[in-house]
């Protein structure tokens, strides 16, 4: 927020618990200075909660350590945070250490940097905990101290557990129950539920509002998906390269979000309750701070750009009741912004092809069993597939959905060799795929034209040595008896994906996450596959850039009727792009059929779980259909 800006609800006018007053945050890594964030004011009232939402790259994170003092080396933050009237950028490490943990906590995304692996759970969330005369607490207290703490969390078992031995969401509520050990009045979560299942992360947010409420403490909560935010906060700020370009009260921008980006967004978001028409994402991607510094930073983005957007940096301004925007033209393009949302949120009519009823892989009580490593020689082998059948159609697109742990990636990893099954069989075009290892030459090169795998992290399955353009000719060489022309073969790959010919030169770290996915999928595309198994494949991308790649599966199934085995624990997703889909627990199929017929009446007790878990605001919340 620009200092000329209308100040915000909050900020200091109302006793603010926190605020940040003009807070910019500079890099200084390599040599050359560059922005982070610019000029950014915010207000946070005791026990309520506010989102910071956007997408990678426009500072969310750095802004939520600059607010406890934690930035990484090489960054710096001026201006003013201020807890309780005291400017925490004017204090010492050793001042901040005080208040850390006691006043302001935060928790990460990712547990496992906030959690030392070799030392015991209990012990980490009583480090640091003192009696009332702030002396240390000996050793049985803090033990009963710890247990108390961790069932507060909903996990009292773990005290004397390793978090190596947790789950992703269990170790999430250790984090948080150090986090919370100190009775902080602010808590900040950084992404707390991002890497977690549907159902994992509707319990860690119901968690954390339930401690909100218990403790009246506020809640600053970082997030880039929408759904979590306008289910979760009160009120809404969108920060985008590093500026913030709307505020509102969190059910208002739902509502009608009044700035492009934030309608971008919102449109962005597949919903779970029906398919769209088209899926609408926002082009291209988020620039640095310091290249948009003089104009709109959404203008080179945005649809409605004109010239006057490109020659200044527009301050955010009140455009209704405690409702702020950075946009030049929001009054003139309002009306035209509520048209275009209500023709993008339009339901679609979920097609079956024709070609369906024929065949192309079937799974007859497919069972696979690994050995335990973390447990004693002789104990039971760990059931992955416990006696699983599912068929794909020829250029049908069908849907696996679960939690981690149900066996889905296994079965993905069956279908292409990758593992092979315990039992049951596999036919993949009339092929016998139980086992590869068995299989003739000739058998290999169908069942590898005929399907291909896209994983869940591009960067892993890309080596980072060799360009785009020397991937994509490897697999045009090896599976096309005539290498002719190989260039113009990889231009076509990469124009099929989206991207220019261009970038055939430039090596995986080079790219955006999206552009990786899309590297992936041109490479998979090579051998031209009847079936792509798409392992998660959007699941660790922005929004806009899910919806860019959900959009591209579209196109390439209309062009080339290619089908997908589409592989995610996010129904919203996967309403977009199949036909039917089966919902694997434990290693089972507990129900299957049409998708929406699954989504919108299931019938299991865990598809009905799953449903539940979709993070909804209090204005889509509806019974059951």
């Amino acid at each position: 927020m620009s200092s000329n800006a209308e100040p915000l609800r909050g900020v200091d006018a109302n006793g603010s618990l926190l605020t940040a007053v003009g807070l910019a945050i500079h890099s200084r890594i390599g040599g050359d200075q560059r922005t982070i964030v610019t000029n950014l004011d915010l207000s946070l009232n005791e026990a309520e909660t506010v989102g910071i939402v956007g997408e990678s790259g426009s500072g969310k994170s750095m802004t939520a350590r600059a607010l406890v003092g934690l930035l990484p080396t090489g960054l710096s933050a001026r201006g003013e945070v201020r807890l309780d009237g005291s400017n925490l950028l004017e204090m010492s490490q050793r001042e901040l250490s005080r208040i850390r943990g006691s006043e302001i906590a935060l928790v990460l995304q990712d547990p496992f940097t906030m959690l030392n692996p070799v030392t015991r759970c209990g012990d980490q969330v009583a480090d640091g905990l003192v009696d009332a005369r702030g002396r240390r607490l000996g050793r049985r207290t803090r033990r009963e101290e710890a247990a108390r703490r961790l069932a507060e969390v909903g996990i009292p078992e773990t005290v004397d557990r390793y978090p190596f031995e947790l789950s992703g969401g269990m170790r999430q509520r250790v984090a948080i129950a150090a986090a919370l050990a100190g009775d902080p009045r602010v808590l900040i979560a950084d992404e707390p539920s991002t890497a977690l299942d549907v159902t994992t992360q509707g319990e860690i947010l119901a968690l954390l509002k339930s401690l909100q409420t218990s403790r009246s403490m506020a809640l600053l909560l970082i997030t880039h998906d929408l759904r979590v935010a306008f289910s979760t906060c009160d009120r809404i700020y969108v920060l985008y390269a590093g500026s913030l370009l709307e505020v509102g009260d969190a059910s208002a921008v739902e509502a009608e979000p009044l700035h492009p980006y934030t309608l971008g967004l919102l449109l962005s978001e597949p919903p779970a309750d029906r398919r769209l028409t088209e899926l609408v994402a926002i082009p291209g991607s988020v620039p640095a701070a310091d290249d948009v510094a003089t104009i709109c930073p959404l203008a080179p983005r945005c649809q409605w750009a004109q010239p006057k957007c490109e020659v200044t940096n527009p301050p955010l301004k009140p455009v209704g009741a405690e409702r702020l925007s950075a946009c030049l033209r929001i009054d003139e393009i309002r009306a035209e912004m509520r048209s275009l949302r209500h023709h993008a949120e339009r339901p679609a009519v979920v097609h079956h092809p024709a070609e369906a009823s024929v065949p192309l892989v079937s799974v007859d009580n497919l069972q696979k069993t690994f050995a335990d490593a973390s447990t004693r020689r002789g104990s039971a082998p760990v059931i992955a597939l416990g006696g699983v059948s599912l068929t794909v159609g020829v250029t049908e697109s069908v849907g696996l959905v679960g939690e981690s742990g149900s066996g889905k990636t296994t079965l993905a990893r069956c279908l292409v060799g990758l593992e092979t099954p315990t039992a049951g069989a596999i036919t993949i075009d009339g092929v016998d795929a139980s086992n590869y290892g068995s299989l003739s030459a000739d058998h290999l090169r169908q069942l590898r034209r005929t399907v291909q795998i896209v994983f869940q992290d591009p960067y892993s399955s890309l080596n980072p040595l060799r360009t785009v353009g020397s991937a994509l000719k490897e697999v045009l060489e090896l599976h096309r008896k005539r290498s002719r022309n190989l260039e113009g073969g990889v231009a076509e790959l990469l124009e099929q994906v989206g991207l220019p010919a261009s970038f055939s030169r430039r090596k995986p770290v080079a790219l955006s996450g999206g552009e990786r996915q899309r590297v992936a999928i041109a490479r998979a595309l090579a051998v031209k596959p009847r079936l792509i198994i798409c392992d998660e494949p959007v699941s660790a991308l922005d929004v806009s850039v899910q919806a860019q790649i959900l959009g591209l599966f579209r196109t390439l199934r209309d062009e080339l009727g290619v089908g997908y085995l589409f592989i995610t624990h996010d129904l919203a997703v996967v309403r977009q792009v199949v036909e039917r889909v089966y919902v694997l627990y434990r290693g089972e199929v507990v129900e299957s059929g049409p998708v929406d017929a699954v989504l919108d009446h299931p019938q299991h007790a865990y598809t009905v779980r799953l449903v539940e878990s979709v993070p909804r605001s209090a204005s889509q919340q509806r019974p059951m259909r």
